[in-house]
C-alpha cells in the first residue's frame, strides 16, 4: 500500500538540506543542494556531523521567490483522529526556509518585494485548515477508493491523489518529477475535518465530516466567481460524511460550487456589488465542461440553487436555469429554492419544504455502504450540488439537513438506531452533529470570505435567534472591510501559492510595483479634511448662527461631493490583485 514517511529530521548545512526519514527500517535521506537546487537520495551515513538538526513533521514543497528557492516544511501537527486505522493530522505550524544564506544579493526594491511574497505565502499557510495522512489517501471519497484497481493501490500517494484537492501540488512539482522521492511527498488538502466517537443506544460509532476545497479556480469571495475556461467552478468543495460501526462503513457525498457560467462581482466599496454576467464568453461551452466533469466523477446531479429570485441575484438564477435546460441532459436536474424568501420572518421550519421535495431523488441517489464482511451493499449514484451566491451560508444549512436524512437511513441499516427512532431525538448526538456542521461552515467561510459563516445559530441549535442575527451583522461588516481593503492581497497570495503566478527568474520588476492612481491618495485626504472641518465648524460656532450654518454646509457639501466621487470610482480604491494570472480573471 502507498505510504509517505511519517517522521523526519531536517539537518541543515551551509551547502545542503538533509531531510532524514526516521521511520523504522528505513535509511532514506533526501538531499537538497542549496546552490544547484538538485534533489538526490542518499543514506544516513552521508549526513555531516556538523549539520544543525531539528525534527519536522513533513515537507509541503519548494517555491521560487525573488531571493531564489525556498523550502516549506511542516513544523507542528495535531492529531484529529483515526480514519479506518490511519492517523489523520492537521498541519498547525510551518517554516519557510531560504536556500540562500543571505539576501545581500538583492537590491532594496527586490528585498522589499521578496518580503511581500514571503508574507503572501505565510498568509496562505496561516489560513486554518490544512490536513494530511501519511498512509491513507484523503483526497478521495470512500466510494472512489473502493472502486480502484490493484495498480492504483500500488501508486504513491502523490501519483494517485485527486489533483483537484492537493493544495501543495504546485509546491511538490520538483519531488513529483523524481518517483524515487515520492515517499517524501505529502499531499495536503485544505478544508475541514472533524472526527467524533459518538454513542446512541449504548452503541459507539465513529462519525466523520471531511470537506475538501478545490485548488482549481481557488481564491477569495469577490475576485473569484463563476468558472474558468476549463469549467472549474469557484469555491468548489466536496463534502463527505462518513460513519464507521463495527467494521461497517457508510459515506454520503455532496458538492458545492459557484454558479458555473461566466459572471463576476468585483468589489467597488458598495455593500453588495452588482453581479455582472459576461456578454462576450461562450457560457454553454464552459457550463458543459463543468458538468461533463461532474457527471463523470459523481454520476447524476441535482442542482439546488438557493439564490434570491428577485433583485440583483435574479438574472443569475435565470441564467443558471436556462443553461441547465439548454444542456438537455437527463442526468442533470435543476431546482431553484429562494432561501431568503421562504425563510423570511424567522420561518426556518420551511426548509423542510426543500428536503421533502428532493426526498425521492435522495433515496434514488442513495449512499455508499459496506457491511462488516466487506460486501458493498449500496453505491451512491448521484450528488446534490448546492450553491448560493458564495456557496457558504445558505448552502451549508441545506447540506447539513440532507446529510442528516442520509445518516438516519445509514444508522438504521447498521443497527445503531432502532426502528422508529429519529436522530433529532438523540440530544447528545444532535449537539455533536450540529456543532460540527457549523464549524464546517465557519472553516469554509474563513477560507473564502475571510470571516466565519452566517446563519450558524440555526445549524448549531435548529433555531434562528436574534443573537445570531447580531453576529451575522458583525461578520457582514468584517466581510465588507476585508473584501474591499485586504482581499486583493489574499487573492495574490493564493495565486502565488498555487502556481497561478510564477516569480520570474529575471531581475525585472514584478507586478507588485504598480503605482496607485493619484485619486487613491488625494481624494480620501480631501474627504477626511472636509469632514473634520465640518465637525470643527459645528463645535466652534461662529459669531452668528448663519455664519456657522454656512461653514457647516460648505464643508459638509465638500465631504459629500468627495465621498460621491470616491464611490463612483469605487474600483480604484479597493485592494485589487496585482499579480498576473495564467488564467485571467474574467
Amino acid at each position: 500500500m502507498a505510504t509517505a514517511y511519517e517522521r523526519y529530521n531536517l539537518h541543515t548545512t551551509p551547502e545542503k538540506f538533509f531531510i532524514e526519514a526516521c521511520d523504522e527500517g528505513t535509511d532514506a535521506v533526501l538531499v537538497i543542494d542549496r546552490v544547484s537546487n538538485e534533489m538526490t537520495l542518499t543514506g544516513r551515513n552521508d549526513i555531516p556531523p556538523s549539520a544543525v538538526t531539528r525534527p519536522i513533521c513533513g515537507i509541503m514543497g519548494t517555491l521560487r521567490l525573488v531571493a531564489g528557492m525556498y523550502l516549506i516544511v511542516i513544523t507542528r501537527k495535531r492529531n484529529v483522529g483515526n480514519l479506518l486505522g490511519h492517523a489523520v493530522w492537521k498541519a498547525v505550524d510551518f517554516d519557510v526556509i531560504s536556500y540562500k544564506k543571505t539576501v545581500l544579493h538583492l537590491s532594496e526594491i527586490q528585498s522589499q518585494e521578496n518580503k511581500t511574497f514571503l508574507a503572501m505565502i505565510n498568509n496562505v499557510l496561516n489560513t486554518d485548515g490544512f490536513y494530511f495522512c501519511t498512509d491513507f489517501d484523503l483526497t478521495h471519497t470512500l466510494q472512489r477508493l473502493a472502486n480502484t484497481s490493484p495498480d492504483f493501490q500500488e501508486m504513491s500517494l502523490l501519483e494517485r491523489a485527486d489533483q483537484r484537492f492537493v493544495w501543495n501540488g504546485n509546491l511538490l512539482r520538483e519531488l513529483a518529477g523524481q518517483p524515487e522521492l515520492h515517499r517524501f511527498a505529502l499531499p495536503v488538502i485544505h478544508g475541514f475535518i472533524v472526527m467524533k466517537p459518538c454513542r446512541i443506544n449504548g452503541k459507539i460509532f465513529e462519525w466523520i465530516l471531511i470537506s475538501r476545497r478545490s485548488c482549481f479556480r481557488a481564491g477569495v469571495r469577490y475576485y473569484v466567481r463563476g468558472i474558468d475556461s476549463e469549467g472549474h467552478a469557484a469555491n468548489f468543495v466536496e463534502t463527505e460524511q462518513i460513519v464507521l460501526y463495527e467494521g461497517a462503513k457508510a459515506s454520503f457525498v455532496q458538492t458545492r460550487g459557484s454558479m458555473p457560467f461566466y459572471w463576476s462581482q468585483r468589489p467597488n466599496l458598495k455593500y453588495k456589488p452588482k453581479p455582472v454576467i459576461s456578454k462576450t464568453m461562450n457560457h454553454m461551452d464552459g457550463f458543459q465542461r463543468h458538468f461533463d466533469s461532474q457527471l463523470l466523477i459523481y454520476g447524476k446531479q441535482t442542482v439546488l440553487n438557493l439564490v434570491n429570485q428577485k433583485g440583483s441575484e435574479k438574472p443569475l438564477e435565470e441564467e443558471f436555469a436556462k443553461m441547465s435546460s439548454g444542456l438537455n441532459n437527463g442526468m442533470l436536474n435543476y431546482l431553484a429554492f429562494d432561501f431568503h424568501k421562504e425563510c423570511s420572518h424567522m420561518r426556518w421550519d420551511r426548509l423542510q419544504i426543500l428536503v421533502d421535495a428532493v426526498a425521492e431523488t435522495q433515496d434514488e441517489y442513495s449512499y455508499f455502504m459496506v457491511n462488516s464482511d466487506g460486501k458493498t451493499l449500496t453505491q451512491q449514484k448521484g450528488v446534490f450540488r448546492s450553491n448560493c451566491m458564495d456557496c457558504l451560508d445558505r448552502t451549508n444549512v441545506i447540506q447539513s439537513l440532507l446529510a442528516r436524512r442520509s445518516l438516519q437511513s445509514q444508522l438504521q441499516r447498521m443497527g445503531v438506531l432502532n426502528v422508529g427512532q429519529r436522530i433529532e431525538e438523540q440530544a447528545e448526538f444532535e449537539k455533536v452533529y450540529k456543532n460540527a456542521w457549523a464549524d464546517n461552515a465557519n472553516a469554509c467561510a474563513v477560507q473564502y470570505a475571510g470571516t466565519g459563516a452566517l446563519k450558524t445559530d440555526f445549524t448549531r441549535t435548529g433555531k434562528r435567534t436574534r443573537w445570531g442575527l447580531l453576529m451575522d451583522g458583525w461578520n457582514s461588516m468584517i466581510r465588507y472591510y476585508k473584501n474591499n481593503f485586504s482581499d486583493g492581497f489574499r487573492q495574490d497570495a493564493i495565486d502565488l501559492f498555487l502556481g497561478n503566478f510564477a516569480v520570474d527568474e529575471s531581475e525585472g520588476p514584478t507586478p507588485l510595483r504598480m503605482k496607485k492612481d493619484w485619486k487613491f491618495l488625494t481624494l480620501p485626504i480631501v474627504m477626511l479634511v472636509a469632514f473634520s472641518m465640518c465637525i470643527v465648524s459645528l463645535l466652534l460656532a461662529g459669531d452668528t448662527w448663519t455664519e456657522t450654518l454656512a461653514y457647516v454646509m460648505f464643508w459638509g457639501s465638500a465631504s459629500a461631493i468627495t465621498a460621491t466621487v470616491i464611490l463612483f470610482n469605487g474600483q480604484d480604491f479597493v485592494d485589487a490583485p496585482k499579480l498576473v494570472h495564467k488564467e485571467k480573471m474574467d
